[in-house]
């Protein structure tokens, strides 16, 4: 069992910045792959960025490419998504999700344990 919960979130203006922050609790935290996902009112959720369990090698959707890097710290049991250049469309509640998978990274029914979310908010 992995319970996580996300924080970082907020209001910023376009062209800021904001880290995403996902404790983890469970002494096996290191084993899962970590993704971010989000999802803005009447859409989908959506892949943001994905990374494996050792942090080896990282994925990200095109429309956040070059401009959001995902991270972790297993001995901190944490996972960052760091947000720079950001626009309005990037408003959206942000997820955090462990996968106990090598395969799916990218698709929200993969996964296997998710947070609350925490609300970003990108004004113009």
């Amino acid at each position: 069992q992995v319970q996580l919960t996300e924080s970082g979130g907020g209001l910023v203006q376009a062209g800021g910045s904001l880290r995403l922050s996902c404790s983890a609790s469970g002494r096996t935290f290191s084993t899962y792959g970590m993704g971010w996902f989000r999802q803005a009112p009447g859409k989908e959720r959506e892949f943001v960025a994905a990374i494996k369990w050792n942090g080896g090698s990282t994925y990200a959707a095109d429309s956040v490419t070059g401009r959001f890097t995902i991270s972790r710290d297993n001995a901190k049991n944490t996972v960052y998504l760091q947000m720079d250049s950001l626009k309005p469309e990037d408003t959206a509640v942000y997820y955090c999700a462990a996968l106990n998978s090598a395969f799916g990274v990218r698709s929200p029914g993969s996964y296997d344990y998710w947070g609350r979310g925490t609300q970003v908010t990108v004004s113009s």
